[in-house]
């Protein structure tokens, strides 16, 4: 087998063969990246027999038409078909339109099709969905400059909570907040975790991006009195009070006591009609994820070995098999307990974002969907034809992450989404948009590669692998449409050229970060910040405008080794002296600071400063994180540390329902919402 051979192959299977790094250096991928990810492709390459195979199966899949194809609404439809054949179009509204194809530029080519939707296109001996959407997302309205709050939903006190924050307590946060005059609160990923491993609470690693973090789900929601009762049977009263009481969330301590009250209220709870047909809805979806939970606590609690589901016996590794079948049955209570958590949660989501709408809230809640899951969890059991197996999501090195970044989670397979009509995609799109006015994309150009790492290798050994990402574009805008959800991507770090211009024209807002909005050196006036964007202080993955202004993010670093063996941060402290500085500067010239820059030490009044800075921004919206609105010093992630840093973990001080009342606090939203 030649190299050449190899490295055409993985070309056709879309993976980029050479990358180029931070310093403009061009890198050769090397052959056992270029394996494992074709593998993972189901696309072998061991020898030079499985690589002519694996070309002649690619070029078959291209010979015709997939199951699911895009087109602009209003534009032509382009298929790759090579004739002329007579076609058939059934509308979604069951309207039929018909004739016979052209070749236009090679290309078989359609009348435009003015009705977004998912119509049924019969043409010659194809049969396909064709998926006409519109050229751009749902959108703020022209003139509007909308603000909002940022906030992790974990962090949010109220009374009853039991030490989480919960849907209940950000319904009260967005009531306040709309209150004020805020039209979006953006919230932290709260899709499913693990049940049967607390351990596990990274909201940027979960089990599903279909379902929900139960542990987000408030007990009381069925009833104060049969909270009560179960805090009485469980004897979990003190548990639950020192819980609320800590101002770092114990993750493994609040779940397992959450847990058992859910379970001793399922056992005396007398049922309900509206969870059965929540049930019914959720469909095979639903139903497998609550077996998944079933057998991840069944199994795992046999054995430690035992947690991936690729380490369970041959007869539950696929979820439509006999052996699945056989244990729902034996097991049908604790399955349908899960399905009860997850009603309850969605119960609440929708809730907080009735609450939302209901203040007055134009867009209210913006979900976040992370860039992939737990290889390991609900989603990779249960859609395994649609997940990539054995790689794990990264980044290539960079000035920040030299040595590149492995993130252990999986992602959709662009052959498995291509394969399967885009299925497993168009899902997770409309299990964010279900309740909630917007949604943030996580790492948003993974719709167009990814930097895929083979397990067992460093981040340094990984490559990028293309996604349809004109396809993936067109259906976010598509069901941002149908949903009337505004769309956020988060696009920070490398990306592919171009990209941004794409985000643009399909109205996916990227994010402007105060710290980042520089040009040789001089911060950018906001009012020459990207339009079409949302503006922020900062994210959960930066530091808080006040940590940022004394160096407490330096100080987390030399503390926990991230700067090199005895280093004492002293370079870096000379640099944000420097950016401090320039950043006074450039909030004077804006007309959001006067006089000259505090002391390091005073980082609420910068606070206020940045608020006003940023709300006065071009952007088409405005966020603020709560960190900054009651201008905290710590910030909710540390990157690149799983210990030493309380990651995920923060909570806030104040309650929910009253903690944007303090007077500084007031104050600092009222100059962030003015310069609107």
């Amino acid at each position: 087998m030649s190299d050449h051979d190899l490295r055409d192959l993985a070309e056709a299977a879309g993976i980029a063969v050479r990358w180029r790094d931070v310093n403009g250096r061009d890198n050769d991928v090397g052959p056992d990246a270029m394996r494992a990810i074709l593998a993972a492709l189901d696309l072998p390459a061991d020898n030079a027999e499985a690589v002519r195979e694996s070309r002649a199966r690619l070029r078959e899949a291209e010979a015709g038409l997939p199951p699911l194809c895009t087109a602009i609404a209003g534009q032509p439809v382009l298929l790759g078909l090579p004739d002329e054949p007579d076609y058939r179009l059934t509308l979604e509204d069951g309207s039929l339109h018909g004739g016979q194809a052209r070749q236009q530029d090679g290309l078989c080519t359609l009348p435009a099709v003015d009705v977004p939707g998912y119509h049924r296109l019969e043409i010659g001996d194809h049969v396909t969905t064709l998926a006409v959407c519109p050229p751009a997302c749902h959108g703020i309205a022209a003139g509007e400059r909308p603000w909002g709050l940022a906030v992790q939903l974990y962090g949010p006190r109220r009374p009853g909570d039991g030490g989480i924050g919960d849907f209940t307590g950000l319904a009260q946060l967005a009531r306040s907040a709309a209150s004020r005059g805020a039209q979006a609160i953006a919230i932290s990923p709260v899709h499913a975790q693990f049940s049967a491993d607390p351990e596990r609470f990274s909201p940027y690693a979960p089990s599903s991006r279909l379902f929900l973090n139960v542990l987000h789900a408030d007990p009381a929601s069925l009833g104060g009195a049969a909270l009560r009762d179960a805090l009485a049977r469980t004897g979990l009263s003190g548990e639950f009070a020192r819980l609320e009481a800590l101002d770092l969330v114990d993750w493994p301590a609040a779940a397992r006591m959450r847990l058992r009250l859910f379970r001793t209220m399922f056992d005396a709870w007398p049922g309900d009609p509206a969870f059965d047909r929540f049930r019914a809805e959720g469909g095979e979806a639903l139903e497998s994820h609550a077996r998944f939970e079933a057998l991840h606590a069944h199994l795992y609690g046999q054995s430690p070995d035992r947690w991936h589901w690729s380490s369970w016996p041959e007869e539950y590794r696929t979820p439509d098999s006999p052996g699945v079948e056989r244990f729902a049955a034996a097991h049908a209570k604790e399955v349908a307990f899960h399905a009860f958590l997850q009603w309850i949660a969605d119960r609440g989501l929708s809730a907080a974002q009735a609450a939302a709408r209901d203040g007055g809230m134009g867009i209210g809640l913006i979900a976040d969907l992370a860039v992939g899951t737990d290889g390991g969890g609900s989603h990779g059991w249960s859609r395994q034809r649609d997940i990539l197996p054995g790689l794990g999501v990264g980044a290539p090195p960079d000035i920040f992450s030299p040595l590149g970044q492995s993130w252990g989670i999986a992602a959709f397979s662009p052959r498995g989404l291509r394969d399967g009509g885009y299925a497993a995609f168009l899902e997770m799109l409309r299990a964010a948009m279900r309740h909630a006015g917007g949604v943030r994309i996580d790492h948003v150009m993974g719709l167009a590669r990814l930097w895929l790492v083979p397990h067992g290798q460093d981040a340094t050994g990984g490559a990028y692998l293309h996604f349809p990402v004109q396809d993936m574009l067109r259906l976010v805008a598509l069901e941002s449409q149908r949903h009337r959800a505004v769309v956020v991507g988060e696009d920070l770090g490398t990306l592919p050229e171009g990209f941004r211009e794409r985000l643009d024209e399909t109205g996916i807002m990227g994010l402007r970060v105060l710290y980042f909005e520089q040009r040789d050196g001089r911060f950018i006036a906001p009012r020459h910040w990207s339009p079409g964007a949302v503006a922020v202080t900062t994210t959960h993955d930066l530091p808080t405008v006040a940590g940022w202004w004394r160096g407490r993010d330096i100080e987390w670093r030399v503390e926990l080794g991230r700067l090199g063996e005895n280093a004492d941060g002293a370079p870096q402290r000379e640099e944000r002296e420097r950016d401090r500085e320039n950043l006074w500067t450039a909030m004077r010239e804006s007309g959001a600071a006067e006089g000259p820059p505090p002391p390091p030490e005073a980082g609420e009044a910068v606070a206020t400063v940045a608020a006003r800075h940023v709300g006065s921004a071009a952007c088409r919206l405005a966020l603020l994180p709560v960190e900054d609105a009651l201008a905290l010093t710590e910030a909710p992630n540390l990157p690149g540390t799983t210990e030493g840093h309380p990651n995920w973990r923060r909570r806030l001080p104040g309650e929910a329902a009253t903690m944007l009342d303090a007077p500084e606090v007031a104050a600092r939203l009222d100059a962030f919402a003015r310069a609107r």
